[in-house]
């Protein structure tokens, strides 16, 4: 039971949270609007929103390299001589779309087990997995890196859902 003044409070602030969510509902409608027809499963219709507003123009990238350099997914690097060391994510890139194709990863892994990269890692990223939590993370990492390419692939008209794995 809530004390008598945090009612007071809560009821003045009702009205005003309403409405915020009937705003929130409606935009949310609008930006699911704007996505394209008929995404693979598994890629909500806001998630293939935020990734092609986050991303822009899909052409403006030459090569794979590019694109995944753009996502902050690439490894770092230390060479010196003929040593040469992979080191963590550089994380040099839009946190937002990182965020949303690691978030689509997982979402692949369980709706897209025939994509290529979650066929590459499935002893890793399966649920039941003897692997520690940092080597999913690692692996997730390498499928989101992979999945921002071949949407590259896609949204340029290289390649089909299809040819990657993907279904509808």
């Amino acid at each position: 039971m809530c004390p008598q003044w945090m009612r007071e409070l809560l009821c003045n602030w009702q009205p005003i949270l309403l409405a915020l969510q009937e705003k929130i509902a409606a935009l949310t409608v609008q930006l699911q609007s704007a996505a394209g027809p008929d995404p693979p499963r598994g890629l909500g219709l806001m998630t293939s929103v935020i990734i092609d507003r986050e991303i822009g123009d899909w052409r403006r990238f030459s090569n794979r390299r590019q694109i995944a350099s753009y996502t902050g997914l690439c490894p770092g690097e230390y060479s010196s001589g003929n040593s040469r060391l992979q080191r963590c994510v550089t994380k040099h890139g839009n946190a937002r779309l990182r965020a949303a194709l690691v978030e689509l990863s997982w979402r692949l892994v369980r709706f897209q087990p025939n994509y290529k990269p979650v066929v590459k890692w499935r002893a890793i990223l399966a649920k039941g997995a003897l692997a520690t939590g940092a080597a999913r993370k690692k692996a997730i990492v390498a499928v989101a890196r992979q999945l921002a390419v071949d949407l590259w692939r896609i949204k340029t008209g290289r390649l089909r859902p299809e040819e990657l794995g993907l279904i509808n």
